[in-house]
């Protein structure tokens, strides 16, 4: 979503008040969680809806 919408990950990191190293965690998959905040602070920078930039992805046994 940060391509089709011509924005960096520094530039997102501002808007949504984070380090670029917290921002790149959540883009990498790394994270534990997110809060719906976050989310929704993520979606309305980037315009588009929750489902745009998440993915389900079955943990490993």
């Amino acid at each position: 979503m940060l391509a089709k919408r011509k924005m960096q990950s520094k530039e997102l990191a501002e808007i949504l008040n984070v380090t670029p190293a917290n921002l790149s965690i959540l883009k990498t998959g790394k994270a534990r969680g997110i809060r719906f905040d976050s989310l929704e602070a993520i979606c309305k920078a980037l315009k588009c809806q929750p489902g745009d930039i998440l993915e389900y992805v079955e943990e490993e046994s």
